[in-house]
């Protein structure tokens, strides 16, 4: 959609918008249809090719105003995570489809999703231990709990560990800045000497700082057969999966109980938006769920519909599947899987006019849109190119510590990045890298 485009479609929504609140008084201040309404109504997988905007406008009056906001904002929020997962390839498991255990969730943040898999796994075998030893306080086994994530992880796992008062453990990654199933069974078998309770793993897939990845084939196995909760933290990487050339990446998420990514961050949906699935919905439920008298309904009980209240923190939430709807059936999924496309050819791109340059390194395997660079030489050299790109202020790069050396980052992320401005960044990024080698040799 151009600009031209983008402000007759704006007006055509404003009228909309206005004609509703016009006619407001017209409608049911409570739905007919019943649950379970809408899954029939739409196809069961997003489409391949773009459909028109007109279409999917007349579908907004005819699927989704009748069932306005509840129950159409639930159902098409299963609906969507559905297609989803099947762009993902997802195991069954993990879909809701019309009586799956499992399903799908959209939640604020990965932060969130993680922290809400922290919770249901400290709940889950808090339960366990006590069916086995009645006379076991809760404080007494949160205090022996302890959980593992690679030392590559985000900082928002160690904060859910914080929040959910539990020990976290950071895993030392390999050479590749991967966790490996070695290293997290040595610190397990440690704990579990130590009177501790190993409970929940984070494996992340595209860490934030390289994009590296856990070694899932390795991890998966072992918490499973530790009894051991596995989350997948995919938040940025996770988009990719759609191109059946990246789907290896997520080889043994069927060892998972709970994975999450971020549609916002590489998916042309636009903030909040972080997807989240569960093979056993009840896991989530079962630490969440409660049910004052001002939040019952007429179908609590009926088993015909999905309360997301009880997948989540907040109570309140937004329509938030209906943007994914838009964008799905806007690009289709051929249309998002070019764009994951494009933004890979050009990290590729920018990683080969490094390698050109002696006076440069490339840090960290490119795998998807993300390149690891640094200039040959101390980490204080480093800091002195950053500050002046970032000072410049053509173009802004974020920096990472890898091991000891600090790294600069060149993330393709924009919808409308070109290869001209990669080229330009580079041509910038050279300039001012030997101004900074000029004022070194100076000194």
């Amino acid at each position: 959609m151009n600009s031209s485009e983008f402000r007759r479609r704006g007006k055509e929504m404003v009228d909309y918008v206005a004609n509703y609140m016009d006619g407001i008084e017209s409608r049911q201040v409570y739905p007919d249809v019943e649950p379970g309404y809408l899954r029939p109504l739409i196809p069961a997988a997003a489409p391949q090719e773009p459909d028109t905007f007109e279409d999917i406008i007349k579908d907004i009056e005819k699927i989704i105003m009748p069932g306005a906001a509840s129950p159409a904002c639930t159902e098409l929020e299963t609906v969507m995570m559905d297609w989803l997962g099947k762009m993902l390839e997802l195991p069954e498991a993990f879909l809701a489809g019309d009586a799956g255990e499992g399903g799908g969730v959209i939640q604020g943040s990965a932060s969130e999703a993680t922290l809400v898999a922290l919770l249901a796994a400290r709940t889950k075998v808090t339960r366990r231990l006590q069916a086995a030893s009645p006379e076991l306080t809760p404080a007494a086994i949160m205090e022996k709990l302890v959980a593992y994530a690679s030392d590559q992880a985000h900082s928002s796992v160690e904060r859910a560990g914080l929040i959910g008062g539990v020990k976290l453990k950071a895993i030392p990654s390999d050479g590749n800045f991967a966790m490996r199933a070695s290293a997290l069974q040595e610190a397990m078998e440690r704990d579990k000497a130590a009177g501790l309770i190993p409970f929940f793993v984070v494996a992340t897939l595209g860490t934030t700082s390289c994009c590296s990845f856990d070694n899932l084939l390795e991890v998966g196995p072992l918490c499973n057969k530790e009894d051991v909760w596995l989350h997948i933290d995919a938040a940025y990487a996770g988009s990719a999966f759609i191109c059946p050339e990246f789907r290896h990446l997520l080889n043994g998420v069927e060892f998972a109980d709970s994975f999450n990514f971020n549609p916002h961050k590489w998916l042309l949906v636009n903030f909040d938006c972080s997807a989240m699935w569960v093979k056993k919905r009840t896991d989530l439920t079962g630490a969440f769920k409660l049910d004052p008298v001002y939040l019952k309904h007429s179908h609590q009980d009926s088993g015909l519909i999905t309360d997301y209240r009880h997948w989540q923190l907040p109570l309140g939430r937004r329509f938030r599947s209906l943007k994914m709807w838009f964008v799905f059936r806007m690009y289709g999924v051929k249309g998002l899987q070019a764009y994951i496309r494009k933004h890979v050819q050009l990290s590729h791109e920018f990683e080969s006019l490094v390698r050109q340059d002696p006076r440069f390194e490339i840090c960290a395997q490119v795998i998807l849109g993300l390149v690891c660079f640094r200039l040959k030489g101390s980490n204080k050299l480093n800091e002195a190119l950053l500050q002046r790109i970032n000072s410049a202020k053509k173009i802004h790069l974020v920096p990472c510590q890898l091991r000891d050396k600090f790294v600069l980052r060149f993330a393709i992320c924009s919808r409308t990045v070109e290869s001209a401005h990669v080229q330009l960044a580079w041509e910038h990024i050279r300039e001012l890298a030997a101004t900074v080698l000029s004022a070194e040799r100076g000194q």
